[in-house]
């Protein structure tokens, strides 16, 4: 089958290869794949930034497809189901935090940017009947971290006010999503006007450019401050953060682009009984919520655009840059 994979051993790290499947275990299926949607963590992969790399992984961890084989202790019900699939492999029992077995799909194990994946069974959910397949494809990781993010560690309430940093990126706009299905007063920042925009469509009640100077005022003479505080960043900006909450205010962060924070204003933190809480991804309990939510609200991810297998490497040219707005989405057939 064709795929794209990590080759060190290129100038762009990546090359669509042919890649032999291994056979079924019992328990696993193989899905045809429609579609599939970059991560940040697939530009990290190319870029030899992420942990235990190895040459020759298919990358990618959110796809839909079409279940076309199956394992021979699995349910016969599951061939010729659409299905999404759930990139946390091996969570654990502990809803408070993942085991250390914890992998996410697509690094080690050969991920969904191919013709074919290969998973457990536990891993799939029916597609979500709203959603085409390029819709489904951008949903798993960044809807699963977005909805553990804000309702599991946020504990997001009606009336809240929320800031959702950096929206743009595929996490942000689910939880600028959700937060205002959740009856929050959402507002966003970003570094780029038309992002902001776009935000306002989807109905949050403001966005700050964070490259314009004074927007921390401006944000802060709106608002009066934040309830919750939902970032990706860090680096440098979080003592403007936690200078934008309220007493008792929480932030809540699923990585750390810009790298650790320079200075934490711990006087601020104890004196303000303020939250810093990190996250990532979610659990089976988070991704079946999330799936339920999803479909209950009927709510579709922002698509910035739709390539096909063979255009990948303009779709990473694209992530690199930072200029998409929602996920970026590769059709596989």
């Amino acid at each position: 089958m064709k795929a794209l994979v990590l080759d060190q051993n290129t100038s762009f790290g990546i090359k669509i290869s042919e890649v032999q499947l291994a056979a079924l275990k019992p328990h696993e299926v193989k899905v045809k794949l429609h579609a599939a949607a970059l991560n940040r963590r697939d530009e990290w992969c190319r870029q030899g930034r992420y942990p235990n790399i190895k040459n020759g992984v298919v990358l990618g961890s959110d796809g839909a497809g079409v279940v076309e084989a199956i394992g021979e202790e699995v349910d016969k019900d599951w061939l010729g189901k659409e299905v999404i699939i759930n990139s946390a492999n091996y969570w654990g029992e502990n809803q408070k935090v993942q085991s250390a077995d914890f992998q996410i799909l697509g690094m080690p194990a050969n991920g969904t940017l191919a013709e074919y994946v290969q998973v457990d069974v536990s891993r799939l959910a029916i597609k979500p009947a709203h959603m085409s397949f390029e819709e489904a494809a951008a949903l798993p990781l960044a809807g699963l971290t977005a909805y553990r993010a804000l309702f599991y560690h946020g504990q997001v309430k009606a009336g809240q006010k929320v800031l959702v940093t950096g929206f743009g990126g595929g996490v942000a706009q689910f939880a600028t999503q959700y937060a205002i299905i959740a009856g929050a007063e959402v507002y966003v920042n970003s570094s780029k006007d038309d992002k902001i925009s776009k935000a306002v469509e989807l109905g949050v009640k403001g966005g700050f450019n964070y490259k314009k100077e004074g927007w921390l005022d401006e944000a802060k003479g709106i608002t009066g401050g934040f309830d919750l505080i939902i970032d990706s960043a860090m680096g440098p900006t979080l003592p403007d953060l936690i200078g934008l909450l309220i007493p008792g205010g929480k932030l809540v962060f699923y990585g750390a682009t810009l790298g650790n924070p320079p200075m934490l204003d711990a006087r601020r933190v104890f004196w303000n009984q303020l939250t810093i809480q990190g996250t990532t991804m979610g659990s089976d309990k988070d991704f079946r919520d999330m799936v339920d939510f999803v479909i209950k609200e009927k709510i579709k991810p922002v698509i910035d655009s739709v390539r096909p297998l063979e255009r990948v490497l303009e779709a990473f040219e694209l992530m690199s840059a930072g200029n998409q707005t929602g996920k970026i989405v590769v059709k596989i057939s």
